[in-house]
């Protein structure tokens, strides 16, 4: 593949994610330290002085139209604690600590900063012993057990030209989504990689969640740090002085949301990896959770993800996947658990642990190169729908129709299947049915097998394409469908049930040169 200088200077650090391998030796042996004990305070690195902190006592209250509200939980990323009936709480925390925040409860609006980013938070003042904190809160003025939650992984611009694209295309297409899903409470969640290392461009992202129009929360993701930062404290300095703390929480009806930072910056590199703070800090939170609930986490870095199985390996690779996800695992065991994650922009669900992972399709698509990721799933984002605990979803195609859920291929669009036409049903999971149709004669179901969508090929394959990122390639799905078709059908219909019910459907017509009619009763 032909790099030039630029590009090799902007992949230094996503080498980790196509190579698997830390660029430090003597930061080699890390990984296994980390997983061995993954509630241990992370190792100093040689030659970094440890920070100082001193202690804070922060005295505060949540209140709600002018009075105290209580039980609303209070964090400074470690502990949590309750503020009482009249709404007041006492939090002895650090200066290391950063912030202290609310866990914005359901039934009442998420408070935002001026670009229409979530401000649940206030920054800890290092250089006082005691502060203190006002949080307050206005009601909803209706119910959001029903809402919706927009899902955006991978914005990822670049340049000013990407934020153009992103501004002009994506945009527009959320506008009208929030438009269609009419009076419901609706909040974003921006999945990580908002930046392609261009953190200058965050104001332009502010803008457009300002064109929204809905409140947004922040996932950090590995082109959202400070790469020059020798740790991984110091890594996420520009995203908080944006967003705030790198993991918190909130509610919306009776869901509990979760975001949390997986991103393990070690000054050369990343890892995927849940530090012992933020699952300290988790396990206290989800304390305050009925066991049994819906609990939806965000993070950047899939949990697990497949991308290793569809390459033959028996395990993932520490920049693609949670390296200690059992302790994730472990907390979210007695909950309904959805675990919502971008990074490699392509689409997958997998069940793993008791949890069900959403593997999002990028807004970029394949780094803002075409109009579709590599595994050949449309650019677009994700679209949750919550009523009461029940969370239905769908992917949102940019430019399309929400029923636009698959793309299909003629005979030979697929060298490998020269005799069948090939459907990518991108948002499949096992629950989904795919069947199909000859001249409107049912023929059952498509054999799922893995495969490469044929427009990625088309638009990716070789070291040339495409033109404005020659180093994606097209990958191995699992969400390919095939069958083989008859001569003298005219026309082949492919129907996708979701797990919801709901019937996406698609057809191919064919002209009179594939053969004579099939025979009455023919199969």
């Amino acid at each position: 593949m032909i790099e030039t200088d630029e590009h090799v200077r902007m992949l230094t650090r996503r080498t980790f994610v196509r190579a698997g391998t830390l660029a430090a030796t003597g930061w080699v042996a890390l990984a296994d330290r980390l997983l061995a004990a993954p509630y241990d305070p992370l190792p100093q690195r040689p030659g970094i002085a440890p920070t100082v902190a001193s202690p804070v006592r922060v005295q505060g209250i949540v209140r709600a139209g002018g009075r105290g509200l209580g039980r609303v939980a209070v964090s400074d990323g470690l502990q949590v604690v309750d503020s009482d009936s009249d709404g007041r709480f006492e939090l002895v925390t650090s200066t290391d600590r950063g912030f202290v925040w609310a866990r914005v409860p359901g039934g009442y609006q998420v408070p935002t900063n001026p670009s229409g980013t979530a401000r649940f938070y206030r920054p800890i003042d290092p250089s006082r012993s005691e502060m203190s904190v006002a949080f307050d809160l206005e009601p909803l003025g209706v119910s959001d057990d029903r809402h919706a939650v927009l899902l955006l992984g991978d914005i990822q611009t670049e340049t000013e030209e990407e934020m153009g694209w992103f501004h002009e295309r994506s945009i527009p297409d959320l506008q009208g989504t929030v438009e269609e899903l009419g009076d419901a409470p609706i909040v974003g969640i921006a999945d990580g990689d908002i930046m392609f290392d261009h953190l200058e461009l965050y104001p332009e992202y502010e803008r457009a969640v300002r064109r929204i129009g809905v409140p947004f929360f922040q996932v950090i993701g590995n082109h959202d740090l400070d790469m020059e930062s020798p740790t991984d404290e110091a890594s996420t300095d520009t995203f908080s002085r944006h967003f705030g703390p790198r993991y918190y929480s909130f509610d919306r009806g009776t869901v509990h949301y979760v975001v949390l930072d997986d991103v393990f910056w070690h000054g050369s590199g990343y890892l995927g990896y849940l530090d012992a703070d933020a699952l300290t800090w988790l396990r206290a939170d989800l304390s305050r959770v009925e066991p049994g609930g819906a609990v939806v986490v965000a993070t950047h870095i899939p949990a697990l993800g497949s991308y290793h199985a569809r390459q033959g390996r028996n395990s993932p690779e520490a920049p693609v996947a949670i390296m200690n996800r059992e302790a994730l695992y472990r907390l979210l065991e007695p909950f309904r658990a959805h675990i919502l994650t971008g990074h490699t922009h392509e689409l997958e669900h997998v069940f793993e642990s008791g949890t069900h992972e959403h593997v999002a399709g990028a807004v970029c698509g394949a780094w803002w190169s075409g109009p579709i990721c590599h595994d050949g799933a449309p650019n677009g984002y994700c679209v949750y729908e919550a009523a009461g605990e029940e969370i239905t979803w769908r992917y949102k195609a940019t430019g399309f129709p929400a029923s636009h859920q698959m793309r299909l291929y003629a005979p030979g669009a697929d060298p490998a299947a020269p005799e069948e036409i090939v459907a990518n049903v991108w948002d499949w999971d096992p629950q989904w049915t795919v069947r199909w149709f000859e001249d409107g004669q049912p023929r059952g179901l498509m054999a799922r097998r893995p495969g490469r969508d044929p427009l990625s090929v088309a638009l990716h394959s070789g070291d040339d394409l495409p033109a404005h990122r020659p180093w994606v390639e097209p990958r191995v799905t699992n969400h390919m469908f095939y069958a083989t078709v008859d001569p003298g059908v005219a026309e082949v219909r492919v129907e996708a049930t979701d797990r919801f019910g709901r019937v996406y459907a698609e057809s191919l017509a064919f002209g009179p040169a594939r053969g004579s009619p099939r025979p009455p009763g023919a199969r």
